[in-house]
C-alpha cells in the first residue's frame, strides 16, 4: 500500500503562516536597529556598514552601489516580485478573481489611502517641501499587521485575518502604482526599450507553454538591470517581472504542482518573510533618538505621518467597510463582529516597511526629513499596533453580540 503524498499547502495558507512569524521577525529587526543605532559603542559602525560603497556604478545617476542601495533596491526588487505574484494568484486564482469578491476590499484599501493622504496634506500643506510625502501614511505593512494579529490567536476571526491580507494586497497594488508614476526620476529611454523587449520576451515564453522558473528568474534578474538604470524605481522590475510567470488555475483545490507562479511563490515566502523583509527593517529603522524631543512629533511631518496612519487608515477602511454593508454593495468579513473589524482597520495602520520604504523616495537624500519620516511612521505603527491589539483583545466575537441581542429582545 503506498503511502498517500503529502497535500500541498496553499499559497494562502501559507502566506498567513510566514507573514504571521515574519511579522515577529520584523518586529524584531526594528528593535535591534532602534538599539543599535543609539549605543555610542556601535552606532557609528552601524551607519558606516549602510552607506558602505561596495561597486559597481551599475547606473550613473547613482554612482557606487551602498549596503543601503543593495537592499533597498535589489534586495526589496525580491520582495516586490513576492508582491506581483501573490497579486497576480489573487486575480486569477484567488478571492479578487470575481468583481462580487473584489468589491469590498477594494473601496476599504482605496479609502485606506486616500483619506491618511488627505490627513497628511491637512497637517502639512503650509509647509513648503512636504508634499512629495503624501503616501508615506498610504501603505499597510501586512507582515506588522498579521504578525501582531498572530498574537491574538483564536480571539481573530480566519475570515478578518483572511480580508486584511486581501486589502493589504490590494493596497500594495496602489503602492506600486504610486512608486512608478510619481517616485521616478527622468527616464533613460533606451533602458526603459530593453526592459520592455525583455518583458516581451518572457511573455512569449510563457504563451509558448515554457514552465523552466530558472529561466524567468535569469531574464527577471537583467530587467531588473535595465529598469535600474532606466530612471523608474528598480522594484518594480520585481512586480513587472511576476506578471509574466505562468500560473495554471486551481480553482477550489490546493496550489498545483506544476504551476510555476505557485512554485515559485512558496519558495520565495520563507525568504521574503524571514530574511529580506528583516534586513529591510534593521537598515531603515534605526533611528537616533539624541536631540529628538516631545515636540519633535509635534512638527508637520512627522505628526502628518502619525496622525495619517493611527486616523486616516482606520477612518479610510472602517468607513468604506461601514458604508458598502449600510448600503448592500458588500457585506462584511463573516464571524467578524463591527468591534472586531474597527481593530483590524486600527491594524491597517500600520505602515512601518512599505511607509519607511516610500518616505525613502519622496526625500531622497535628505537626512534630516527622512528622521522624522522615521519619527511619524514608528509613532503611527505603534499607535495602531497597540490600540488594534487592545480593541481585538477586548472586543466580543460576532456570535456573543448575536446572543446578547437576542436576550435583550427577550427581556422586553
Amino acid at each position: 500500500m503506498h503511502a498517500a503524498k503529502p497535500r500541498p499547502r496553499s499559497a494562502r495558507r501559507d502566506f498567513l503562516h510566514s507573514e504571521a512569524a515574519g511579522g515577529i521577525a520584523l518586529i524584531a529587526a526594528a528593535a535591534l536597529a532602534m538599539l543599535v543605532a543609539n549605543l555610542p559603542g556601535l552606532a557609528p559602525g552601524y551607519f558606516d556598514l549602510l552607506h558602505w560603497e561596495t561597486g559597481p556604478a551599475i547606473s550613473p545617476r547613482y554612482g557606487p552601489m551602498t549596503v543601503h542601495r543593495w537592499i533597498n533596491d535589489a534586495a526589496m526588487a525580491v520582495f516586490f516580485l513576492l508582491v506581483g505574484l501573490e497579486i497576480k494568484r489573487e486575480f486569477v486564482d484567488g478571492r479578487l478573481a470575481s468583481w462580487r469578491h473584489r468589491r469590498l476590499p477594494v473601496i476599504a484599501a482605496a479609502a485606506g489611502m486616500a483619506v491618511p493622504a488627505l490627513f497628511y496634506l491637512g497637517v502639512t500643506h503650509a509647509t513648503p517641501g512636504l508634499a512629495d510625502g503624501w503616501a508615506i501614511p498610504a501603505a499597510t505593512d501586512i507582515a506588522f499587521a498579521i504578525g501582531v494579529m498572530a498574537l491574538l490567536g483564536k480571539r481573530v476571526p480566519t475570515s478578518l485575518k483572511l480580508f486584511l491580507t486581501t486589502v493589504a494586497i490590494v493596497d500594495d497594488m496602489g503602492s506600486v502604482a504610486i512608486i512608478a508614476l510619481a517616485y521616478t526620476d527622468r527616464i533613460d529611454t533606451l533602458a526603459l526599450g530593453m526592459a520592455a523587449l525583455v518583458l516581451l520576451a518572457m511573455h512569449v515564453l510563457g504563451r509558448s507553454g515554457v514552465t523552466r522558473l530558472s529561466v524567468y528568474l535569469a531574464l527577471a534578474a537583467l530587467l531588473w538591470l535595465f529598469v535600474f538604470r532606466s530612471g523608474v524605481h528598480a522594484t518594480i522590475a520585481g512586480v513587472a517581472a511576476a506578471m509574466m510567470i505562468p500560473i495554471r488555475r486551481t480553482p477550489g483545490a490546493p496550489d498545483a504542482r506544476d504551476s510555476p507562479l505557485h512554485r515559485l511563490e512558496h519558495a520565495l515566502h520563507p525568504w521574503s518573510a524571514f530574511l529580506i523583509v528583516p534586513l529591510f527593517g534593521f537598515a531603515n529603522a534605526g533611528l537616533p533618538l539624541a536631540g529628538l524631543t516631545a515636540a519633535t512629533l509635534l512638527e508637520p511631518l512627522p505628526l502628518g505621518v502619525a496622525l495619517g496612519l493611527f486616523l486616516g487608515k482606520q477612518i479610510g477602511v472602517f468607513a468604506a467597510m461601514w458604508i458598502a454593508h449600510r448600503t448592500g454593495f458588500a457585506c462584511r468579513p463573516a464571524w467578524a463582529s463591527w468591534p472586531q473589524v474597527h481593530g483590524m482597520a486600527i491594524l491597517a495602520g500600520i505602515g512601518f516597511t512599505m511607509s519607511l520604504f516610500i518616505g525613502g523616495l519622496a526625500f531622497p537624500g535628505d537626512e534630516a526629513l527622512i528622521a522624522k519620516v522615521k519619527v511619524g511612521v514608528l509613532a503611527g505603527s505603534i499607535l495602531s499596533a497597540l490600540a488594534g491589539y487592545a480593541v481585538l483583545r477586548f472586543a466580543p466575537p460576532r456570535r456573543v453580540l448575536a446572543v446578547r441581542l437576542i436576550e435583550a429582545r427577550k427581556a422586553r
